[in-house]
């Protein structure tokens, strides 16, 4: 049989099933075999919001979306080139966003009966054998039965047979894209090095898998996609929640503080707490609290203390955080509020994500309580985005917000990491004891409008806390109308200050001035970027500039924004940046929201900002 192989410049695969299929792992160690060949990427999760749906129905598909080429890559695509459906909901779930002509690898023993009626197909209807599937290259297999076969030697059970179905799939997949097993074998051995005939299971249906395509006559093609032009480096595929854990350890060994972690677990920032309760080599201590509100203040009192202090959450957790919030802002310690989002209100879209939560960051507490709000682009980037948030709180005393959400936290990437020396020196000064002759004054203030950071129990420096008004200076409770005006202002000043100590507004891709300005926050980075960078080579006058700091703005922002005769502001919300950019800049921004718990679709976007010129 001869087997030709054709070059892909970049293919987008899904891999779609139940829960209990294991699409998730399938696509992480296809991803982390994708990283090893040296090809850019980028990878969305796809969870089922029921913890656990009812087997082979809609709400119950699970997919991982991977997003793989031999060039940049910024999104993990908007139509697969390849769906592997492990059932009749996930042919059904995902057929809408196949390209003509692309790939269906489908389960046969997950579109029986019964499956076919779980997913809604009307009686007496297989869309594997009605053509309804013409313009699509459809390979069909027993995935299930060809599992049970290849293990029948062995001493498991039927469902430990046939949870090793995902690595049937594998293995054919790394045959069809002339891939080596060496990584997936690896990362089982290590997995499973304590039980040796689950072990010995997944290896021997891994490489049936991959024997199958060898083998069957009637698969003649191949693909490969070769490696992407990167800047040379070392690499590691990360995930936006891991990348942002790495940082918080590195804000805190450059800082020379003990890192504290107070969290509730919550929906998708919970494999934060994850990570770092793994992390106790590097001194990292966590707490996983009762409820948000004893997160928040176990870190509270942890900054009190003189640690590096973090909460994280999403959405509806930072509702309950925000007295807590106050608190924190009217002690003047530094704290990270890490809010990964997702869509609402209330208990809202707890798997999906959105960008719903900017103006509960920028004013969701109750008073006047300005702060610092900032926000991750991308799964690598809340590293960067974390460190920058700890750097600010500590230098600043003040409680900051960093924004990421479900597509980043929960997506991947290729990452050329820094070493130690890389990373600036975050410097921390604790206020000296003192003889106690000279009272005390805790909140007085430097040129920055930041007071001292005064450890319990240094010799001189007792002082009062808590939520009631300061009295500027001593920090005595007061109740003075124009102390309180005064303290107000105080806090703000202190905040906007911090426009000082961070960089200018950049461009991302385009020209200083021109027709369109897209700006944007957050993850819409790729698509955004993606999509200008396209125009800009079509020869059009656009450009891209991305936001980390969302409060305070970078001081050049409005100078920024008024070179371009309109400015576009797509996000996964009704609109909340433009919103602030209106009421801050009185410019007449053209939004471009999408609030379905999915990311914006470059062709969609493109679309949208080729009509506007």
């Amino acid at each position: 049989m001869s087997v030709k192989t054709e070059i892909k410049e970049e293919v987008t695969i899904k891999f779609a099933g139940d829960s209990g299929d294991g699409m998730q792992l399938t696509g992480s160690l296809f991803t982390d075999n994708t990283a090893l060949e040296g090809s850019d990427l980028a990878t969305f999760p796809d969870f089922p919001a029921e913890i656990r749906a009812p087997q082979g129905t809609l709400a119950g598909v699970s997919g991982f979306q991977l997003h793989f080429g031999s060039r940049r890559i910024l999104t993990p695509g908007d139509e697969f080139d390849v769906l592997v459906a492990m059932n009749a909901a996930a042919l059904k779930s995902n057929l809408g966003r196949l390209k003509p002509g692309s790939l269906i690898i489908a389960n046969t023993d997950g579109f029986d009966s019964k499956n076919l009626r779980l997913a809604k197909y009307p009686d007496g209807i297989n869309p594997l054998e009605d053509n309804s599937l013409s313009g699509f290259e459809v390979m069909t297999m027993p995935v299930t039965k060809l599992t049970m076969d290849a293990l029948k030697e062995f001493d498991l059970g039927k469902s430990e047979k046939e949870r090793s179905k995902n690595m049937f799939v594998l293995g054919f997949l790394y045959w069809k894209y002339n891939r080596k097993l060496d990584s997936t074998i690896s990362y089982l051995s290590s997995k499973f090095k304590r039980k040796s005939d689950i072990l010995e299971a997944n290896l021997y249906v891994l490489k049936a898998g991959y024997h199958y395509g060898e083998t069957t006559e009637t698969f003649t093609t191949t693909y490969k996609v070769n490696a992407a032009p990167l800047e040379k480096g070392i690499y590691r595929s990360i995930m936006g929640n891991e990348a942002l854990s790495i940082g918080l350890i590195a804000a805190a060994k450059k800082a020379g503080l003990s890192l504290f972690y107070g969290s509730y677990p919550i929906t998708p920032a919970s494999d934060i707490l994850h990570y770092l309760s793994a992390r106790k080599n590097f001194g990292v201590v966590t707490f996983q609290a009762e409820d948000e509100i004893a997160a928040i203040c176990s870190a509270i009192g942890a900054a009190y203390g003189g640690n590096l202090a973090i909460t994280g959450t999403s959405g509806p957790g930072m509702a309950l955080k925000a007295e807590a919030m106050g608190l924190a802002l009217m002690l003047e310690l530094p704290l990270v509020i890490c809010d990964i989002q997702r869509g609402g209100p209330s208990t809202g879209l707890p798997t999906k994500t959105e960008q719903s939560d900017l103006m509960q960051a920028l004013y969701g507490r109750n008073g006047e309580s300005p702060m610092p709000v900032i926000a991750a682009k991308s799964p690598s980037d809340c590293f960067y985005a974390a460190f920058e948030a700890c750097r600010i709180a500590l230098q600043h005393m003040v409680p900051v917000i960093l924004l990421s959400d479900g597509y980043i936290a929960n997506g991947a990437e290729p990452w050329m990491f820094p070493s130690a020396a890389d990373l600036p020196e975050i410097k921390v000064q604790f206020a000296p004891p003192s003889d106690g002759e000279t009272p005390y004054l805790p909140y007085l203030r430097n040129e920055d409008y930041v007071r001292e950071w005064a450890l319990p129990g240094t010799a001189g420096l007792a002082h009062r806390i808590g939520g009631l008004e300061k009295e500027a200076n001593t920090g005595n409770v007061s109740y003075d109308p124009a102390n309180h005006e005064y303290m107000v202002k105080i806090r703000e000043a202190k905040v906007e200050k911090i426009a000082d100590h961070i960089p200018p507004q950049s461009l991302e891709v385009g020209s200083e001035s021109g027709d369109i300005l897209v700006l944007g926050w957050g993850s819409t980075y790729g698509v955004i970027k993606s999509v200008v960078s396209d125009l800009v080579e079509e020869g059009h006058a656009v450009a891209h500039a991305h936001l980390r700091h969302l409060r305070p703005f970078p001081k050049n922002l409005e100078s920024l924004l008024k070179q371009y005769q309109k400015v576009v502001i797509p996000e996964i919300n009704n609109g909340q940046l433009s919103k602030v950019i209106r009421q801050h800049f009185l410019l007449d921004v053209i939004p471009y929201n999408k609030i379905q718990g999915v990311p914006i679709t470059k062709s969609e976007l493109k679309a949208f900002v080729q009509q506007l010129l």
